[in-house]
């Protein structure tokens, strides 16, 4: 045996005397077989979406661990605040790719890994490149991409003429959360367990602005800076690409625009670190909890693609803000979940009564249980698909926005009336049915 079997040989011992062998925590249907060493080792794919604090983590246990074939996406660019808890990157990699990097720091420092890197947006791939994973494990700030990458696997499910989940189509998901001393961790079985937007509620509350609100009526500074943000930018495109709230320019540019608006409606309070701040949603980070939470997640990924032990069921909660402090849960799906419910199922959206105006249906998607981020919405009329109101597409959002003042009865919307909604926060269209309170009751 060469030097690399033997310092594989020891590398691994640890694992194989978990797999090769029962134990008195083994999951009932196990069956200890050097061959489920050699499946995560060179068949078993995996996907880790982040590569900042906790993905760097999540990177480094996957490759300690013995997985091989690694995929990593990741859409920013190292900063010097990052290098006090994300400890792939040096100084000299400032930036430089994360996904790169971290995928280059790998690959040479644990031998016959191969981590691929991917420097793009998780929106920029088709169902067809998330295929071909056995795993996926979130290490991410931002909920929304939660939310999309939660969509994009359940739409990815198919079933039977009796209604019955193809177990093939599953891809699970494996969800990691810091936030300063609080963490979290958490196993998704796409069509089978709670989805993410079954369980929004358990998220930190976010700011959202409704963009209704943000393009008519703005009352504080901060739709003033969303304004520009949201709609000005894409319309004016002062510079290539997109927002960097790490560029001073970028920020002055957003700041400038933000007062004259601000001065327009008689708000005060703009400033540049507000800006700043609205800009980059700033969340605070340590590292021994991104190191806590990655373990979970890994370890939970291992007794996943081995079923050496049974799993986590389903949500794990960390808190070291005065001790250290754990607990787990059941999670439970909801039944009338927009996103994850049966297709067979008709997906209701509850509305007081007709008299409400668009804009306020608008700040009730955007709000409570659907926390949308701007919903599209389409609606038929007289057999064709009518546009009510869209914010993304800044042509569309100035030709329906005199639609947000009108009632639903206004616009020919009925108990019953089929809505088509498309968010950023999922990669398909919604379909979903009007249904009034007072008709109801």
């Amino acid at each position: 045996m060469n030097a690399d079997g033997i310092s594989k040989t020891r590398r691994y011992s640890y694992l194989k005397k978990i797999l090769e062998r029962a134990g008195p925590f083994c999951h009932p249907e196990f069956e200890p077989s050097p061959e489920i060493f050699n499946f995560i080792s060179n068949s078993c794919k995996i996907l880790v979406i982040g590569a900042g604090g906790l993905g760097c983590e999540l990177l480094k246990n996957l490759g300690m661990m013995g997985f091989r074939d690694i995929h990593v996406i990741d859409m920013d660019t190292i900063d010097l605040s990052n290098l006090n808890r994300q400890f792939l990157f040096r100084r000299k990699d400032i930036g430089k790719p994360k996904a790169e990097v971290a995928a280059s720091f790998i690959n040479k420092r644990i031998p016959g890994c191969n981590v691929v890197a991917h420097y793009c947006k998780i929106q920029d791939f088709d169902e067809d490149f998330y295929r071909q994973f056995n795993l996926v494990i979130c290490g991410l700030d931002s909920i929304v991409a939660r939310r999309w990458i939660n969509g994009m696997l359940i739409s990815m499910l198919s079933y039977d003429d009796n209604g019955e989940l193809d177990q093939s189509t599953l891809i699970p998901i494996i969800d990691g959360g810091t936030e300063g001393f609080k963490g979290n961790a958490r196993i998704i079985l796409p069509g089978i367990t709670a989805c993410i937007e079954c369980t929004l509620d358990l998220f930190p509350p976010q700011i959202v602005y409704p963009l209704c609100t943000i393009a008519s009526t703005p009352r504080l500074p901060e739709h003033c800076i969303e304004y520009v943000r949201i709609l000005q930018w894409p319309k004016e495109k002062p510079f290539e690409g997109a927002i960097d709230g790490d560029d001073p320019t970028h920020v002055n540019w957003i700041y400038e625009k933000a007062q004259e608006r601000a001065s327009q409606f008689g708000i005060h309070g703009v400033t540049y670190r507000l800006v700043q701040g609205v800009v980059k949603h700033i969340i605070p980070a340590v590292a021994s909890t991104n190191a806590v939470i990655a373990a979970v997640c890994v370890t939970e990924a291992f007794k996943l693609a081995t079923s050496c032990c049974s799993t986590l069921n389903n949500y794990m909660v960390f808190n070291d803000v005065d001790g250290v402090y754990t607990y787990s849960y059941e999670a439970e799906r909801k039944d009338d979940c927009l996103v994850c419910s049966p297709a067979s199922r008709p997906k209701y959206v509850d509305v007081s009564h007709d008299g409400i105006k668009l804009n306020e249906f608008i700040e009730l998607l955007s709000t409570g249980q659907y926390q949308m981020k701007s919903p599209g919405i389409v609606t038929e009329f007289e057999g064709k698909n009518r546009t009510l109101y869209m914010s993304t597409v800044p042509s569309i959002e100035e030709r329906t926005r005199d639609n947000l003042k009108k009632t639903l009865k206004e616009l020919n919307l009925i108990n019953g009336s089929k809505l088509l909604i498309t968010d950023p926060t999922n990669p398909v269209t919604l379909e979903v049915i009007l249904r009034f309170a007072e008709i109801n009751d």
